[in-house]
């Protein structure tokens, strides 16, 4: 195989689960859409709803279903509060975790704010073909899994590998 040399811009969906942000203040969902599409990606979907398992478990599968996404960058719902329920909602959509970006995204998090970290149930994996993050719903988190993580390895020319390029191989047998 050889290297990839040339970017690929990807289909990227951004779902932001508040039961407070708007269209009028959803600045994490701003930042990522903003974010994905200067990197060269494609704004396939966007949407804003409130922490019901039931309408995100929804929204993410239709997406998931469409051959046509790549990928769903979701921000908010993964604290502990009551009605934080991102993971409880979408894990269960997944074919495969993805332990390494939780983990990854809590160690950089520590240089920004500490043992803070821990309280993040940030994830991500693979549904369906398409890659999907859960991102904490606060503009630096999503900045922070976005500019020190996703955005690398959402590009095939990133060395020595990187998910975009294992795109094609995720439907093998």
């Amino acid at each position: 195989m050889t290297a990839q040399t040339d970017f690929v811009p990807l289909q990227l969906c951004v779902l932001t689960v508040s039961d407070t942000r708007t269209p009028d203040n959803d600045s994490s969902g701003d930042y990522l859409a903003g974010a994905l599409q200067a990197a060269g990606h494609v704004l396939h979907a966007r949407g804003l709803l409130p922490d019901d398992r039931y309408r995100l478990r929804a929204l993410v599968s239709a997406w998931i279903a469409e051959p046509a996404v790549d990928g769903i960058l979701v921000t908010g719902g993964t604290g502990f509060t009551g009605r934080d329920s991102t993971p409880e909602a979408l894990l269960p959509l997944l074919d495969k975790e993805m332990p390494g970006f939780g983990e990854l995204f809590r160690a950089i998090s520590v240089e920004e704010i500490g043992t803070s970290s821990l309280q993040s149930r940030a994830f991500a994996g693979v549904a369906n073909a398409t890659f999907l993050f859960a991102l904490p719903g606060s503009t630096s988190a999503c900045r922070t899994a976005w500019e020190k993580i996703i955005v690398h390895q959402l590009d095939a020319r990133t060395r020595p590998c990187n998910l975009a390029g294992l795109r094609p191989r995720l439907r093998e047998a």
